[in-house]
Parts: structure tokens; sequence; C-alpha cells
């Protein structure tokens, strides 16, 4: 059976989140041995009402066909944002109505916010003592609200096992991808993403996105660098060598790539990486040996740390895992 992922829309909602869970999910399909088609998830909407118009902050309602019974046939829960959460944002509680709808949520349901939706996890207590992520002109709010929360205000998502929560907006679509990724591997979320338009995976986090003053026109990028290292990460690469392709000093081109990627230089390349890892693993028979030579790792024992470090397995369980879905999904 397809896994079941529920959208709750609530009033208030913004009708471009809502949409992502169903671009996402519902274009990922696996290719039978007969070369039919099957759906890997069916996604449904919910509101915590009766069947019935939903309000969103544009200038139309939609219609919602489900009413929260819905949430008790879900595998996964997904909170879009709202911008009329009433005490949930203004006191950090739910309403009767909201917590009634939560209450048929089955135990060991994987729980996802998109943007402030993570504050109807945390008003339901699904975020106690946990990391989570909201958007970033709001994580302060966030905290103030939910004390109990481990705020995190400068990644796009966290993954923290049953529950996730993403940053603003289009990070839904990043942390959307991560769950196709995690459930069936990297070529199917490559697949999806190029499907949708989108980066597979997006650098850095947040800190790329908040508003700071337009650096001087000299410091203006640093994509050569990174467009150069990407092409050689098989080889060792220097801290310097990626500033002289932008032709700055080691100091400048770090304060720089930190403000443009939201992470260092170092940080970066283990990323990418990493990925390269992934999907040499998905995608060929090469030895563990010659995987972590052309990623760039060296050696088996470093790519395992590194890998356990991202991931939390080795590269022998995660080719085990994910190999045979990469060669039958699309």
């Amino acid at each position: 059976m397809p896994h079941r992922v529920v959208v709750l829309a609530l009033d208030g909602l913004l009708p471009f989140e809502l949409g992502i869970p169903q671009r996402i999910f519902g274009r990922t399909l696996a290719t039978e041995s007969d070369g039919r088609d099957r759906k890997l998830y069916d996604v449904v909407t919910c509101s915590v009402r009766p069947p019935g118009p939903v309000r969103t902050d544009a200038d139309f309602s939609v219609l919602v066909e489900q009413g929260p019974e819905a949430l008790a046939t879900a595998d996964t829960v997904v909170v879009p944002a709202s911008y009329e959460l009433g005490p949930v944002f203004e006191e950090g509680r739910l309403t009767e109505e909201l917590a009634a709808a939560l209450a048929l949520v089955r135990p060991g349901t994987r729980m996802v916010s998109i943007c402030t939706g993570s504050y109807v996890l945390a008003a339901a207590g699904y975020l106690d003592g946990r990391p989570a992520t909201t958007h970033w002109s709001s994580a302060d709010h966030f905290q103030r609200t939910f004390p109990q929360v481990r705020v995190d205000p400068d990644v796009l998502f966290i993954d923290d096992g049953d529950v996730l929560t993403s940053a603003g907006v289009a990070a839904g679509i990043d942390l959307c991808l991560h769950l196709v990724r995690r459930d069936h591997g990297t070529a199917v979320a490559n697949e999806i993403a190029r499907r949708t338009v989108v980066p597979p995976h997006r650098d850095g986090g947040q800190a790329q996105y908040i508003h700071r003053p337009v650096p001087e026109p000299q410091f203006a990028t640093t994509t050569a660098a990174r467009t150069w290292a990407l092409a050689r990460l098989e080889r060792p690469i220097l801290l310097r060598d990626m500033a002289e392709q932008e032709a700055m000093s080691v100091r400048t081109f770090t304060r720089r790539f930190r403000e443009e990627v939201g992470i260092s230089p170092g940080q970066w390349l283990t990323q990418q990486r990493v990925e390269r890892a992934r999907q040499l693993l998905e995608s060929t028979d090469l030895s563990i040996d010659q995987v972590a030579r052309d990623a760039g790792f060296g050696t088996a024992t470093s790519l395992r740390q590194h890998l356990q470090a991202a991931l939390g397995v080795p590269p022998t369980v995660y080719r085990r895992t994910f190999r045979s879905s990469a060669d039958t999904v699309r």
C-alpha cells in the first residue's frame, strides 16, 4: 500500500505551502516489472471541521473534502503554515477543535511541519525537548512561546526521526524532497526535483536569506569557487585554492562564503562529498574504497566516519537500504 500522507489545512493557510506535499509526494511513482506505474504515496487533505471551505491568506478559499477523521489513517501528517493560528501562535495552546483533531493521530505517525506549522506541533507537545526550526522571522517568538523546544533558526529543516520541521515557504520543498530521499533514496528524490525544476539539495541554511547590507561589488559572489570545487571533489581542495578562484584573500573568501552559503567552506565541502558518496553508493557497484576515493574522502575509514556522522549509518548499510529502490523507482 502507498504511504499515506495527510495534509492538515487550517484557516488562514498559505496556498503555496498547502500544495507542496501533493506536488512532491503525489508525483513519486515506482515502475513495476510489467512497466506499470505504482504510487509510492497517497496524499489527501483534511480540515479540523467536516468537509467544506477553508480560508486562505489569499482572496479565495479551498474546498476540503475530508474532515479530521482522515488524520487517523495517516502514516505521515503534514501541517503547513497558517496566518490564523490564534491562541496557538499567541499563547502556545491548541484550540479545542484542533486538539480534538490531533487526538485522532495514531501513535508512531510521522509528524511534519512547514514554516510556522511548527507552532501547531509545539503546542501539541510533539517538539518538547527536541530540536526544531521555523521561519527565521518567527524564530525568536517561537522560542519565547515554547522554551522547552530547542530552536535552530539557521537551518532549512530538521529531521529528528519521527518529527520533522522546516523553515519558511520553499524550505517545505527541501523537507519533502528530503523525506522522499529518506524513504526511497537519492536517485528517486533527484528525479522528483528535476520534474519540479528545483535543486535536489540546497546548500546552507536560512542565514543566506536573511536581509543584510549588500556586499561590495568586488566581493559579490563565491559561485565560481563552488563550481570549481564541485568539478574536482575527488582531489584534495585547500581553502586557499578556493579563494584563488575568486581572487580573494582566504580571510575575505571565508567571510563571504559564510555570508552567502550559511556555513564554512570546509563544512560545505564535506556536505558535497557526502552527497557524491550517496549517489555512487546508490547508482554504482564501485567498492567502498573506490567510492571513498571518488567522493574525495580518500579512505574507506574516512568515508565511514563522515557517512555515520551525517546519516547515522555506514556505507554498506546505506547501499543495502537504498540500492534496490534506486533501481526500480522513478
